[in-house]
């Protein structure tokens, strides 16, 4: 059971804990212990989660979601299979507050001011008159 919020828990039968020998340092170690863990949630299938909820989820996870839509999280950056474990379950956490959390208002569109252009063309056209007085002038003989 994964503890996402005082709002939702996932349970277990929508989890699936793999664990994989790990590369990296660790001598022969790792060569003998699978220490690397997979956490899988299908997204899909998951009766807990509202529709838009698994939209935004499907989203944010980006390629680590299957074409099933199951969410794949993989660690296997420390030496011990707990720490790796801990490690996916709160990046699976994490995703999931942040598929929780509403989308923002989206952004109103307002129109420039007419002073605003003003300013603007101004301001290009002083810049295009100091170029041009870099030129040659009249009556130069350079």
């Amino acid at each position: 059971m994964l503890y996402v919020s005082d709002q939702l828990t996932i349970l277990d039968r929508w989890l699936e804990i793999r664990m994989s020998r790990s590369g990296g340092p660790g001598g022969q170690h790792v060569n003998k212990v699978e220490t690397q863990v997979e956490l899988r949630l299908d997204v899909a299938g998951c009766e807990q989660l509202e529709e838009p909820t698994k939209v935004r989820l499907i989203a944010l996870g980006g390629s680590r979601v299957t074409k099933n839509g199951v969410l794949q999280v993989v660690c296997g950056r420390n030496r011990e299979r707990l720490a790796n474990k801990a490690e996916c379950e709160e990046r699976m956490r994490e995703l999931l507050l942040q598929a929780l959390a509403p989308p923002p208002k989206p952004r109103k569109k307002r129109r420039v001011s007419l002073g605003a252009k003003i300013r603007r063309v101004d301001a290009k056209k002083a810049v295009g008159k100091k170029k041009s007085d870099r030129g040659r002038q009249y009556g130069d003989d350079g």
